[in-house]
């Protein structure tokens, strides 16, 4: 009888075990059903292209606030998260401080400020880095450049250009992707007053030969501690469609000292692409997001995702942003793709139409 009841302890015992096993095997903690896998946590194959896209200003500060709080992080996005999400590399140029900061710096006609919880907004787009080397990151102050520079810390979003110190400021960003470091330098010649000189502030570069120097001596920290280095520049007037020949020849020169891609913005409008020596020279990247009146003729509404699939070829994707970024349609969208062909057949550049965008071949 004690055999009997033995056995079926034993049974029950292993009945038990495997229905505990089975719990245990098919929980997976709601952290990571939430987080799931980045995009670009792919399979490392060292000979592929490495896809980066590049975008104009984004400005989610002043009337983007009261949109953002009524619409939600997502909604401003439009259609276009899938493009954000399909890259392995997203850089943007943050054309606003998060803040609480009220402060502001005087005299200045335009200040923005976001609600420090819309970093939540670039999150949900994936964004990567945050060029900070522009003319609003001081908009409230040495505090709120401070504050700006922790919210980006504490959402894990790498950045430069900016900083309590000079050294700071220049110091570039670094980051891995697929076996790959991607080194990322910010400049500005906007606001000189606000270089990082014994005090917090930019990395403030003029466009000529002392600041061609400058540049070319960041470059050499940091060219052979990376695979891929950008220069992203928040430069040059408002509204311009074409670059200056001194803002052509400064790009160039860059790229000779040992950039790979150029990323420029600032004008408010989108510029024509350079390929000089097989390397992408994006002078004007235009804006992505912001709360903006519409020059009905010149258009800052217009603009695209830059899609460089480094080493291969450029995608250009037509968008048109107005408070939400959405996909260029029809004559629109021809309207956009004509003018961008036309600026970079300026500058010696072939583009090709395609059902996915504009297409520029590198090599």
């Amino acid at each position: 009888m004690m055999e009997k009841y033995l056995f079926i302890g034993i049974i029950v015992c292993i009945i038990v075990f495997m229905m505990l096993l089975t719990a245990c095997v098919s929980y997976i903690p709601s952290e990571k059903i939430k987080e799931g896998k980045k995009p670009q946590e792919k399979e490392q194959h060292p000979n592929e292209t490495i896809s980066i896209v590049f975008t104009g200003d984004v400005m989610i500060g002043r009337l983007m606030n009261d949109v953002i709080a009524e619409k939600g992080y997502i909604w401003i996005w439009g259609d276009i998260l899938s493009e954000l999400e399909n890259a392995d590399l997203r850089i943007i140029n943050l054309e606003t401080t998060l803040t609480t900061q009220k402060e502001k710096w005087t005299p200045k006609v335009f200040n923005y400020k976001s609600n420090p919880e819309n970093v939540q907004a670039l999150k949900m787009a994936l964004i990567d880095y945050a060029s900070l080397a522009n003319n609003h990151i001081l908009d409230y102050r040495y505090s709120g450049l401070t504050e700006t520079i922790k919210v980006l810390d504490d959402a894990g979003i790498k950045h430069a250009g900016a900083g309590k110190t000079l050294e700071q400021a220049k110091k570039p960003a670094i980051l891995e992707v697929r076996g790959k470091r991607i080194g990322i330098i910010s400049i500005t010649d906007n606001e000189p007053g606000w270089k990082a000189n014994g005090k917090p502030g930019t990395n403030y570069i003029r466009i000529n030969d002392a600041g061609l120097e400058e540049i070319k001596q960041q470059i050499s920290n940091v060219r052979s501690k990376v695979d891929i280095l950008i220069v992203s520049a928040h430069w040059g007037p408002n509204m311009k469609l074409r670059p200056s020949r001194e803002f052509q020849d400064f790009a160039r020169s860059v790229i000779d000292t040992g950039a790979d891609i150029f990323h420029g913005h600032s004008s408010h409008v989108f510029q024509g692409i350079e390929i000089y020596n097989n390397r992408p020279i994006l002078y004007d990247t235009g804006d992505f997001i912001d709360d903006y009146a519409v020059d009905p003729v010149l258009r800052n509404d217009w603009s695209f995702i830059f899609k460089v699939r480094y080493p291969r070829e450029i995608v250009l994707i037509p968008i048109i942003t107005t408070f939400q970024t959405r996909k260029a349609k029809g004559s629109e969208k021809e309207d956009i793709e004509k003018r961008m062909i036309q600026l970079s057949d300026e500058l010696g550049t072939s583009v090709e139409v395609t059902e996915e965008g504009l297409v520029i071949k590198l090599r």
